[in-house]
This record gives structure tokens, C-alpha cells and sequence, in this order.
């Protein structure tokens, strides 16, 4: 059942358990995760119970077992536990969880742990890293299992940092909009987004809207898989005379059309409603991952602009476009409100020919967050209104001052150039100075060989500045201990959370899981002192006095530098015109090195294979681009 509903008849464990065993299953895993609650449940012979970290490997057990087999999952769904606590119902956890994104490797290893739709990867000047999306996170901790040392607890305080205060937009601020479609006796919205961000709820609040505007009004929210992060698809239609007809809209019947989520509401099975002379579209550039992304650090966010022509293309050209999920965050402090904001940007264009006060109305009677949900839609009202008052709010409650950017290119400054004096002082700082102009004098080796033989061309050495610099900045104790120190992490946490808040490290060090420690340590501020101890004693690394250099990850991190310098060098030597997207190619496969401990591992012996194949091909036949695309010329 999708979450939240009571199935009539429904069965507990133990009947499911004896249903399957007169069925003459021939074997019964249940998992669960809380195995306290299976102490003094007494449960037939053969019926096993174990943890949920052990699910992967229930189901290795049972398809290795002949005829048919059966996994009982016990656990409450997690869409129906974040209801219960933003209804009271249940207790909020205190801790958040946070992850110090200059640490995390961008590998997808939490994600794959978690199954969770909130570890989110991002783009950062330094590649692909991950975050926790905080409005939408369940809280379940499963993202902490692994080795990552990104990941710190953190209990929220009172003294949050934020942007200048903003005034509330009053309602006679705003003008009324102007029909643009022939709404006088009927219209219909189609709402697209995903689970776990108030789809539905808008819908309904939308149905209720009319109601109280003297609309007959029907709806149907299309919620597919009970998953958050899933396509969640809702048509409400509105008649001025008579009960109307159908819930669902048909083709061409759509006059408003919200894409609260891009990649669903791009997807062709949704837009069979809209047509090219009625439908107003309100678009939502924001990137919302999906499952395959967050777990395959291959899989990209296709292109936007692609995904908003399509919609485009089959919708009037007065549609709005933006990017509402990051101005609801700037503007409320939460993109929660995210879907209201477009709803009030619809409602100003004039796609919704309800009273703005049955709108209003219709927020306060669903009775959540309703001064907040209400500033959203006269916001997103605003944006239409009078965009240049919006855009100056939007900027008033992001006025926090930002730190110095090290990474910032300066006036006139190249991007080759950028990158090499920005990772070369980082190295530095990383190391020293013998070991950044090491760095250095590589790229500038590139450089000189790349305008040689391709005059111009700069790509394969900034693909050497960015992956020379990853592979030597790899992440031992010494250099976790300074990035857990970085002030940027700090600022961040503050603002998110407040000045006052308890943040805490989660840290699985290699040398305690060599003497059998099978568990992520707690280490609280207290342990700032032992961070700032360590940063100092990076002068040991890779010496003999190095007390953490004779694991194996560290040898091999090592190895992988030297053996990098050894390839670009032969890249040089044997650099054409003919072999360049090839030499480039080379160049930029340590983005495959992502991780810690096995994964990194692992990662690291795919890599080497890609780069003993390529090579092959360096003096060979031209070869197509890993993961598709045209063959090199």
C-alpha cells in the first residue's frame, strides 16, 4: 500500500507468515529494522529474522534456495513517519545530518547504502559531490553507514543566521491578474511533480479554492509508486454550472499547466493534456535527482534547456520559467513551499480565475505552515506583478556577507590559469610548496606540448590541472582533519542551523577497523583540538615516519599519482592532432577514482582498466568517448 493508508482485513507478520507457509513457500526471511520488536514474538520453525543491513544478502540467500521463495520486510513507511511528525504524532529526531561536501568524494556509495532520494548530488567547482536535502530527509540515519568520513551530526540551535529580514507582501499589494484564456464556465490545472513535496496537498487545496469560490470541482492525483521522489501526477478541473464531467483532463484540455518537478512534468504521457493556443506553462528549472543519479555517479541531469523546449514547444509563449526551488529557499528559508510559489506564479498570469482570497482561504483551512504557504503565493504572484520588487526581496534575504571565494577566477584571468594557481595554493596548503610546484610544472609541460601540436587548444591541459590536482590532494587523516577544520563548513553550518548549534563527526578511521572496531565513531567539537594537532603533522605524509601511509589505500594512492605523471609524460611524447581526443580522454579518467577505503578500491581497478584500453588505442584507431557519443577524429 502506498503510506499511510489502513488496508481493511490487513494482516500482521504472523498471519502473512502462516498464509505463505500453507502455501508451502519453501523458505522466509524477515527483515526488519528493529529487531527488538521481534524478542518475545514467537515465530514458526525455519522463519529467520534478521537486520535491515543484512537485506542484500537475505536476497542472495533466497534466490540461491530452490522453489519459491519469500523476504517479509517489516518497517513503517517512511512518507508516513515525516507526516506523523509535522502533524506532532511522532518524535523529531533531535540530530540532522549534514555532509562537509570538501571531504565527500561524490562516489554515490551513501546513496546506494541509504536508498534515500535526500543524499543529492551537486555540481562544485572540485566535480560531483553530494548534500542532504534537508526538507525532504527522513531521518533514518542509513546514509551513515559506510566509510565516508563526510558526514557529521548536527543538533539545530536557536541563533539562526539569515538575510536581512523581509517584509510580508500584503494582499492589496498585489493587482488582479487577467484572464488570458476563455475561462468563463470551465477550466483545468494539471499539477507534475514528485512524492514527498506537497503535490497532492496543492491539489487539494486548489479543489478547495474553487469550492469556496462557488466552483464545482473534481480531482485525481495520479501517485504512482509510493516512493518519494516518485512521479506524482494531479488533475483538478473546475465548473462554474452543473457537477461537471470527468476528473481527469483529456487531451488539449488543460489551461494551467505546473511542472513542479522538470524531468516529469517533460515527459510526453503528461503533456498529451496541454495545447499550443491554451496552455499557460509554469516551469521549474530546479534539478531534482533522480534514484539512478543519486546512486550512479555516471548518470548526469539531462540538458534543461532541452527538457523546458519540449514543454515549451506545446504551450503558449507566455509562460513563466524559473528556478522556483532556490527562490523559495532564499525568500522562506525552505523550498518546501516551493509548489505554492508556482501555483500563486500561474494564479497572476492569469490561469486561475478564482478569487485570490479563496486561494488564501483555502491555505488556512489545510492549516500548515499558513502564513508561510500564504507569503509563497503572493510571492509567486509578485514574480509576475512587479518582478523587479521580487528580485530585489530575493536579494535583500540572501544578504548575508559570503566568504572570499579561492576558487573565483580573477579579471582577465584564463581558466587554464585559474586552475592552476587555485589548485596549486590549495597543494600548498595541502602539502607544501616542492609538492604544489610539482603540480605545476606538469600542467605547464602540457601547456607547452598542447599549443604545439593543437595551437589553441587548452583541453587537455585543464583536464591534467583538474585531475592531477584530485589525485594528489587524495584524502588521508591529515587531510580530512584540515577540511573538517575549513572555515566554509563552519559558516555553512551556522547558517543552516545556527551559531549555537552542536555539530559532530562521524568517523570510521582505517586504523581502528584494522584492530576490529566495526562502527562509525561520535566525535563531538571536543575533538577540534585533535583535528588541528594532525593538520601539522601532514609533513609525514608518505615518509617512513608516516604512522597512517602503510595501508594499502594509502600505497595505492601514492602509486596512482606517480603512475599519472608517467602517462601524461607519454601523452606529450606522442601527442598528434589525430590522437588528442583520445589523449584527453586519458587525461580525465581519475574522475573515476571516487571513495573511500573499497570503494575506492574497486573504483580504482576500473580505472585502470579504462586506461590500459585507452592507451591501446593512443597510437591505434580512433575510439568512441567512454559512456557514448561520436568517435574521436
Amino acid at each position: 500500500m502506498t503510506g499511510g493508508q489502513r488496508a481493511v482485513g490487513g494482516m500482521g507478520i504472523e498471519q502473512i507468515i502462516e498464509v505463505l507457509r500453507a502455501e508451502r513457500v519453501a523458505r522466509i526471511i524477515v527483515t526488519t529494522e528493529d529487531m527488538r520488536r521481534y524478542r518475545k514474538r514467537r515465530l514458526p520453525r525455519g522463519v529467520e529474522v534478521w537486520s535491515r543491513e543484512r537485506i542484500g544478502e537475505a536476497q542472495r540467500v533466497l534466490a540461491a534456495t530452490p522453489g519459491v521463495t519469500v523476504l517479509v520486510h517489516d518497517q513503517e513507511c517512511a512518507t508516513e513517519k515525516r507526516r506523523k511528525r509535522k502533524r506532532g504524532q511522532l518524535e523529531q529526531p533531535e540530530a540532522n545530518v549534514y555532509i562537509n561536501e570538501r571531504i565527500c568524494e561524490g562516489c554515490g556509495d551513501c546513496g546506494r547504502k541509504s536508498n534515500c532520494l535526500s543524499v543529492q548530488p551537486v555540481p562544485t567547482e572540485l566535480g560531483r559531490k553530494t548534500q542532504i536535502h534537508q526538507g525532504s530527509c527522513n531521518v533514518d540515519y542509513s546514509c551513515l553507514d559506510g566509510d565516508c568520513p563526510a558526514f557529521m551530526t548536527v543538533v539545530p540551535g536557536a541563533a539562526r543566521m539569515s538575510g536581512s529580514p523581509l517584509d510580508p507582501v500584503a494582499a492589496e499589494e498585489l493587482p488582479d491578474p487577467r484572464a488570458v484564456t476563455a475561462l468563463a464556465d470551465q477550466f483545468g490545472i494539471r499539477l507534475a511533480g514528485v512524492g514527498g513535496t506537497g503535490v497532492v496537498t496543492v491539489s487539494q487545496v486548489l479543489a478547495t479554492a474553487g469550492l469556496l469560490a462557488g466552483w464545482a470541482t473534481r480531482s485525481l492525483d495520479q501517485t504512482g509508486l509510493a516512493q518519494k521522489g516518485g512521479a506524482v501526477v494531479s488533475d483538478v478541473r473546475f465548473w462554474r454550472h452543473g457537477p461537471g464531467t470527468s476528473n481527469k483532463l483529456a487531451a488539449g484540455e488543460c489551461d494551467l499547466y505546473v511542472g513542479c518537478d522538470l524531468l516529469v512534468a517533460a515527459d510526453a504521457a503528461n503533456l498529451d493534456v496541454v495545447a499550443a493556443d491554451r496552455t499557460v506553462a509554469v516551469i521549474n528549472t530546479a534539478q531534482v535527482p533522480t534514484g539512478h543519479m543519486v546512486a550512479d555517479v555516471t548518470r548526469d541531469f539531462p540538458d534543461t534547456g532541452e527538457l523546458v523546449s519540449r514543454i515549451r514547444d506545446l504551450t503558449r509563449p507566455d509562460g513563466q520559467t524559473v528556478d522556483a526551488r532556490r527562490l523559495t529557499a532564499a525568500l522562506l528559508g525552505d523550498d518546501q513551499y516551493t509548489n505554492i510559489l508556482m501555483v500563486g506564479i500561474g494564479f497572476q498570469s492569469g490561469a486561475i480565475p478564482l478569487p485570490a482570497v479563496a486561494v488564501e482561504d483555502a491555505i488556512r483551512l489545510n492549516g500548515v505552515a499558513v502564513e508561510a504557504n500564504i507569503q509563497a503565493f503572493r510571492r509567486g504572484r509578485q514574480l509576475v506583478s512587479d518582478p523587479g520588487a521580487f528580485h530585489r526581496a530575493v536579494a535583500a534575504a540572501s544578504a548575508d556577507e559570503p566568504l572570499d571565494d579561492p576558487w573565483a577566477a580573477r579579471p582577465g584571468e584564463s581558466e587554464l590559469d585559474r586552475l592552476l594557481r587555485t589548485r596549486h595554493d590549495d597543494l600548498v596548503a595541502y602539502q607544501d610548496a616542492a609538492y604544489a610546484e610539482r603540480y605545476a610544472a606538469t600542467v605547464r609541460r602540457v601547456r607547452e606540448r598542447e599549443q604545439h601540436v593543437v595551437p589553441g587548444s587548452t583541453e587537455l591541459a585543464e583536464a591534467v590541472a583538474r585531475h592531477l590536482y584530485k589525485l594528489m590532494a587524495y584524502k588521508d587523516e591529515y587531510e580530512v582533519a584540515r577540511l573538517a577544520l575549513d572555515e566554509h563548513v563552519g559558516r555553512d553550518l551556522a547558517a543552516r542551523f545556527g551559531t549555537d548549534a552542536a555539530a559532530a563527526w562521524k568517523l570510521h578511521p582505517p586504523v581502528l577497523r584494522a584492530v576490529g572496531v566495526d562502527r562509525k565513531l561520535t566525535l563531538g567539537r571536543w575533538f577540534a583540538p585533535a583535528f588541528k594537532g594532525l593538520v601539522p603533522m601532514r609533513r609525514l605524509r608518505g615518509t617512513r615516519l608516516d604512522p597512517f601511509g602503510y595501508a594499502h589505500v594509502r600505497r595505492v594512492e601514492r602509486e596512482l599519482v606517480e603512475d599519472y605523471v608517467a602517462v601524461v609524460d607519454r601523452l606529450c611524447d606522442r601527442l598528434t592532432t589525430t590522437n588528442h581526443g583520445v589523449a584527453v580522454q586519458i587525461a580525465r579518467l581519475p574522475d573515476m577514482v571516487r571513495g573511500y577505503e573499497e570503494v575506492k578500491l574497486a573504483n580504482v581497478r576500473n580505472y585502470r582498466d579504462q586506461q590500459a584500453e585507452l592507451l591501446a588505442h593512443l597510437d591505434g584507431p580512433a575510439v568512441p568517448e567512454l559512456g557514448g557519443g561520436d568517435a574521436v577524429d
